[in-house]
């Protein structure tokens, strides 16, 4: 096949140009396919080398051997000094080994949470809660953080607007709970002594 420029030397320089690229096999895909001699694609400001040819299967094996001797030569992991828990093995079992681990890992189990739960940040529900408490609680620690914020930043009519609300969050959350205690039969309240016996 001789180039498509000059028309003069044979093609050793092949192109396929993508114009337009919808998805693989696509009708619409619009490529064009370049056929150039060295020197036109020289012109053209292509690279000129020549491809290399390809590796013998001695070179491949060389190669896999290669890698195989720097992986196991990686440096060592970090490892929980009273269960001896590694951080490999905590990002595959998924769990710490003991209360020591949540120290040594700190710095990693954010990542963890969050990619095994979604969110680093409980979101589930407190035993012996309603969800409307649940919110409520949510939503008063986050005005606190946001009061925090306003404070920190010298934004005071944010910082004085945000502790009304949350004055008003409290006292209604405060409500609330007496609301719930009040409520409560007598058939659910537990002895807290184990001699005493319930009616």
């Amino acid at each position: 096949m001789l180039c498509q420029r000059c028309e003069k030397e044979p093609a050793s320089v092949h192109i396929d140009e993508v114009r337009a690229f919808v998805s693989p096999g696509h009708a619409s895909n619009d490529i064009a396919t370049h056929h150039l001699c060295e020197v036109c694609a020289q012109k053209a400001g292509l690279p000129s080398q020549q491809v290399q040819a390809k590796a013998t299967i001695d070179e491949v094996w060389k190669l896999l051997q290669l890698s195989a001797v720097t992986a196991t030569k990686r440096k060592p992991t970090v490892a929980c000094g009273e269960c001896g828990t590694t951080l490999d093995e905590l990002r595959r079992r998924g769990r710490v080994g003991c209360q020591q681990c949540y120290d040594t890992f700190a710095e990693y189990l954010g990542e963890l949470l969050e990619r095994m739960h979604g969110s680093a940040q409980h979101v589930g529900r407190i035993p012996g809660t309603d969800e409307r408490t649940v919110e409520r609680t949510r939503r008063i620690d986050e005005v606190r953080t946001q009061l925090a914020r306003a404070i920190a930043d010298e934004a005071f009519e944010d910082a004085a607007r945000l502790r009304d609300e949350l004055q008003g969050l409290e006292r209604h959350h405060a409500e609330a709970l007496a609301q719930a205690a009040r409520v409560i039969a007598p058939s659910e309240v537990v002895a807290s002594d184990p001699d005493r016996s319930l009616p």
